[in-house]
C-alpha cells in the first residue's frame, strides 16, 4: 500500500485525537513509522494500525476504516482539488474514480494497486458500485462516499447487499444521495 495512504491516517488521527495517539498506534504494532508519501509498504501494516485502532477506541476494524475513509475526503479534496472541481454532486464524482482518479494516483504512486469499480444505475436514482479488490477494504470504499457526500453537501445512505466478508465473490454497495 502507498506510503500517501498511512500519511492519511496518520493526519487524521493527529487531527481527531493527537500526536500521542497515533504514537501509541505505532507502539502497538511494533511499526516504527514514519511512513513516506511515495513509499510502499506491506498492506498488513494498514490493517495492523486499523487493528490496533479498533482496540484502543473498541470499534470494529470496518467503522474504523469508515471512519478514516470519511474524514480523509476533506484532506484529499485540500491536496487534490483538480479531482473534485468539475463535480457537483457526489454520485457524479464517485463515477469518474475509474476513469480519472485512479489513472492519475497510478501516474503519481507508481506502483499503486488502486481498486476497480464497476457502476450500474439502481431505482430511485441510486447507483450500484461493485467493488472488487485483493485488500477487501470496501469499508474504506464506504466512508470515502460518506466523506464526498460531505463535500457535496449531500447526506448518502450506502447499502451493503453484497459483501466479501460475508462470503461473496465481490461486493456491491448501494449509494442513494439524498
Amino acid at each position: 500500500m502507498k506510503g500517501v495512504v498511512f500519511n492519511l491516517l496518520e493526519q487524521v488521527v493527529v487531527r481527531e485525537y493527537g500526536e500521542n495517539v497515533w504514537d501509541d498506534l505505532l507502539d502497538a504494532t511494533g511499526f516504527p513509522g514514519p511512513y513516506t508519501s511515495l513509499g510502499s509498504y506491506p498492506d498488513e501494516e494498514m490493517m495492523a494500525l486499523v487493528g490496533a485502532a479498533s482496540t484502543a477506541l473498541k470499534l470494529p476494524p470496518g467503522e474504523i476504516l469508515r471512519w478514516f475513509g470519511r474524514r480523509a475526503m476533506p484532506l484529499l479534496a485540500q491536496h487534490y482539488p483538480v479531482f473534485f472541481a468539475p463535480h457537483t454532486d457526489t454520485l457524479s464524482f464517485v463515477m469518474s474514480v475509474n476513469a480519472i482518479i485512479h489513472p492519475e494516483v497510478r501516474k503519481l504512486y507508481a506502483g499503486a494497486g488502486c481498486p476497480h469499480f464497476h457502476f450500474e444505475k439502481a431505482e430511485n436514482g441510486a447507483l450500484l458500485m461493485g467493488y472488487n479488490s485483493a485488500r477487501r477494504l470496501c469499508a474504506l470504499a464506504h466512508g470515502f462516499i460518506e466523506g464526498a457526500g460531505d463535500h457535496y453537501s449531500q447526506t448518502m445512505t450506502v447499502e451493503h447487499p453484497l459483501c466479501m466478508h460475508r462470503g461473496d465473490e465481490s461486493c456491491q454497495l448501494k449509494i442513494t444521495a439524498h
